[in-house]
């Protein structure tokens, strides 16, 4: 029996996922009492795109410890830059300025899924 060898870092690489998604990190720049108006309608956008498959993933990003988010972090698919754009532009945090956001790409290379879990009301379906 031939014992396995240890693949490069190229072969490792050339296996992995490679998945590109956006990352859409999102920060208020008005008041709390102005953003939680917007909070329904926000909420209501994110379930949409969730159901519609193109969020794959977000919510509040905290500090070590403290229970103040220092950001939003939405993880979206789309096929270009423009697309994430007008995604994210959509949200109604955004669309009525209480909140600006940055966009990144970001591939996705390692990880682990085995079902499909809609967060938001607790649904799901195994893959």
């Amino acid at each position: 029996m031939d014992a396995k060898r240890d693949l490069t870092t190229e072969e490792l690489m050339e296996r992995m996922l490679r998945k590109q998604l956006w990352v859409v990190i999102t920060k208020a720049v008005k008041p709390p009492e102005e953003v939680r108006k917007q909070l329904k309608a926000h909420l209501d956008y994110q379930i949409k795109i969730e159901k519609e498959g193109i969020m794959y993933g977000a919510g509040p990003a905290n500090p070590p410890g403290d229970a103040k988010p220092a950001f939003g972090l939405i993880i979206i698919r789309a096929k270009d830059e423009a697309e994430a754009r007008r995604i994210a532009d959509a949200d109604p945090m955004h669309s009525s300025g209480v909140r600006t956001y940055e966009l990144y790409t970001w591939s996705l290379n390692e990880g682990r899924i085995s079902v499909t879990l809609d967060f938001s009301d607790q649904t799901f379906q195994f893959n």
